[in-house]
């Protein structure tokens, strides 16, 4: 299988890596992560058409929406139809507080 390419609106958030040397293969967590938070529309495409929901919503699960905003969360919970009970815990988290209070 052919390695997969990263397209521009993605290598572009790679802003502070060297990007030629970041791989889907070997960094697929941190590129999801990347995306997720600071992606458009055509790297979140990519992102979904890539990864897949599956891997997005494990994703999530996984960091518990952490680099996620709160407001990213809330669009990926009703994409994904994320469990609201879960998504309520992750951001009541006290760790989350101090940053969704400050930005608030």
């Amino acid at each position: 299988m052919a390695p997969v390419e990263l397209p521009e609106s993605v290598t572009r958030l790679l802003w502070d890596t060297d990007a030629s040397a970041v791989t889907w293969e070997a960094h697929r967590q941190s590129v999801l992560g990347r995306v997720l938070a600071h992606g458009d529309w055509d790297a979140l495409r990519w992102l979904r058409t890539t990864a897949g929901d599956e891997a997005i919503r494990a994703w999530i699960v996984a960091t518990r929406g952490r680099r996620l905003s709160r407001r990213q969360i809330r669009f990926w919970q009703l994409l994904l139809d994320l469990p609201e009970d879960e998504v309520e815990a992750w951001l009541a988290l006290p760790e989350r507080q101090v940053w969704d209070d400050r930005c608030a």
